[in-house]
């Protein structure tokens, strides 16, 4: 999946650099509607790719006494970026001296998910004393499930967002500075 995003992207990128040339090799004159129309087809524009590995353990309690525990040994992928999707030419604005004004979502995350070669059930057990309780074939998908929270924030708190506004800057200013825009201005979170 992540491959596929990052592919998407950098074939986006390249056919957007490419359209901006007309036959004559002459630059476009660009307004803000040009710069929608350019930009929004990345849609999910995925710039930051967390790698986190984690040690996930569970236990549930059994009635009447008892318990089962499961312990996960995770390797996920976490995924950040911002959606374009939305971006309106009122989102837009090119001033006289040639500074464009671009209002951005902010980034979110994504995707999240468990590369599951590198995931694997390190110990399962119930307590010996009562085997008479029958394990919880849910277990282990609620351990996952709990891994993909974990995952997701593991990555807010190693600062995925921070990271992912800094590369959408970079990515979209570059884009823009080869259409002529030489300055460009973000403001995020509308």
């Amino acid at each position: 999946m992540a491959k596929f995003v990052a592919f998407f992207s950098t074939i986006c990128l390249i056919g957007l650099l490419l359209a901006i040339f007309i036959p004559q090799g002459h630059l476009r004159t660009f307004d803000s509607q040009a710069i929608v129309k350019e930009v929004r087809p990345l849609n999910e524009l995925a710039t930051v790719k967390y790698g986190i590995e984690k040690v996930i353990g569970m236990k549930e309690e059994k009635s009447p006494v008892g318990e089962e525990s499961i312990l996960l040994l995770v390797r996920g992928t976490v995924v950040a970026g911002i959606n374009l999707a939305s971006l309106s030419s009122n989102d837009v604005s090119i001033s006289s001296d040639g500074v464009a004004k671009i209002h951005l979502m902010k980034p979110e995350i994504q995707a999240a998910y468990i590369d599951e070669k590198y995931t694997k059930v390190w110990d399962r057990g119930i307590t010996w004393w009562t085997p008479w309780v029958s394990p919880d074939l849910d277990l282990e998908h609620k351990a996952r499930m709990q891994a993909i929270d974990d995952i997701k924030l593991e990555a807010l708190q190693m600062g995925i967002l921070a990271e992912a506004q800094r590369s959408v800057e970079v990515d979209l200013r570059s884009i823009l500075q080869a259409f002529g825009i030489q300055k460009t201005l973000f403001v995020f979170g509308t």
